[in-house]
């Protein structure tokens, strides 16, 4: 299975920006890519407080002289060192308004690139960055983490084989609660950071969860999205950036659906759920039972899809993804760790000259940040579609 043993002769070592005390994104990705023993930390700019990072190098056991000041020296100390011993790569896991500094830096220092998503601040930065990964040559791997999940590859499997015929419909939602109320002026670092548009970009909710429901749309279907119709909201008094925000959208190939994302449905916690139909059935998934895929054929009496690598019924997509035998809830993790284990996989493929490309890459970044941008232009116009 892709995600086992990969034979080499050493781990794929990672250095890391960001990921330091107070940090939920930066010990996620930590994990993920510790869970198949394919990659190890080896250094990192874990904060802009040296002190900080120090602390947070010592909790990780790393030694001291690879513990850096900042991303700009760990980029030249690095790449200084042998091949073999120095990173291969960095994983960026910053608020969003540094996520292009530093995989700028990288890249121009010969890393690959593994970023928390968006991709960067702004489409202007993400076109930027673009050409940079086209010039370089380089990886570069963008975590959006549901894409890892086996069901998740399994739908896109069976929508590409035809199962659910002519795609018409599709209806995906994300809401959330824990912005329902004004949590910016506490102690909360999460809330105080993505609701800042000097930190997060130009959008709040959609932003931040939107671009993972139209990243789920756009990867299931195997299309694209180009027009949409959209509403912004700011329901939190004193709040800078929308907290709700609703879209319809059109799709390349004539499908049609809607797309909402909010963090003030109070009492939600993380119900990303994506709703697909064709002429022949439909499929449906929800993010919190994320080892079930419900297929709907027309006229037939739905089916249970469920993950597992004893099942003879996947794609083989989704069955490398598995870990565990059938009854075993596979979750969060390791769909997080499926990304890694294949970005590990093609720095691998990149050093033996081989073929190899991000699964999701700068592209995807590209497509999330015009999707962003389109949609406060579409909430701030007169006109009912605005092409993306």
């Amino acid at each position: 299975m892709s995600n086992k043993a990969i034979h080499s002769n050493r781990r794929i070592k990672m250095g890391m920006v960001g990921g330091g005390p107070g940090s939920f994104i930066g010990e996620v990705h930590r994990m993920a890519a510790r869970l198949d023993n394919q990659i190890e930390l080896v250094c990192g700019a874990f904060s802009s407080s040296y002190e900080k990072s120090k602390q947070t190098g010592e909790a990780l056991f790393l030694e001291p002289s690879r513990v850096y000041e900042n991303y700009e020296q760990m980029m030249e100390k690095e790449a200084a060192l042998p091949h073999g011993e120095r990173m291969d790569f960095v994983a960026i896991v910053t608020p969003n308004h540094l996520h292009f500094p530093p995989a700028e830096a990288a890249l121009k220092a010969g890393f690959h690139v593994m970023s928390d998503k968006p991709a960067t601040l702004n489409l202007d930065e993400a076109l930027r960055l673009q050409e940079l990964v086209n010039q370089t040559g380089l990886l570069y791997g963008l975590t959006h983490t549901y894409l890892g999940y086996p069901m998740v590859r399994q739908a896109r499997s069976m929508v590409k084989r035809g199962d659910l015929g002519e795609i018409r419909k599709i209806l995906v939602e994300y809401p959330q609660g824990w912005l329902s109320k004004f949590e910016e002026s506490g102690d909360n670092k999460q809330a105080e950071w993505r609701t800042d548009p000097a930190r997060s970009g130009i959008c709040g909710a959609m932003g931040d969860i939107g671009t993972h429901a139209h990243n789920l749309v756009e990867y299931i279907s195997g299309d694209l999205m180009t027009d949409i119709c959209a509403d912004l909201n700011i329901f939190v008094e004193g709040r800078l950036l929308d907290d709700d925000g609703s879209v319809l959208f059109k799709m390349r190939n004539g499908a049609k659906g809607t797309l909402t994302a909010s963090q003030i449905c109070a009492g939600e916690e993380n119900d990303l759920n994506i709703k697909i139909y064709g002429d022949k059935g439909g499929l449906e998934w929800h993010q919190m039972l994320p080892f079930n895929l419900i297929y709907k054929p027309l006229g037939v009496a739905e089916q249970r899809l469920t993950n597992g690598v004893d099942k003879n019924n996947l794609s083989s997509e989704a069955y490398n993804s598995c870990r565990l035998p059938a009854g075993h809830p596979e979750g969060y993790l390791e769909a997080f760790a499926n990304l890694y284990t294949e970005f590990a996989n093609e720095i691998r493929a990149a050093k033996n000259s081989e073929s190899a490309s991000a699964h999701v890459g700068i592209d995807e970044g590209v497509r999330g940040m015009a999707f962003v941008e389109a949609f406060v232009k579409s909430s701030n116009s007169d006109q009912k579609w605005t092409k993306i």
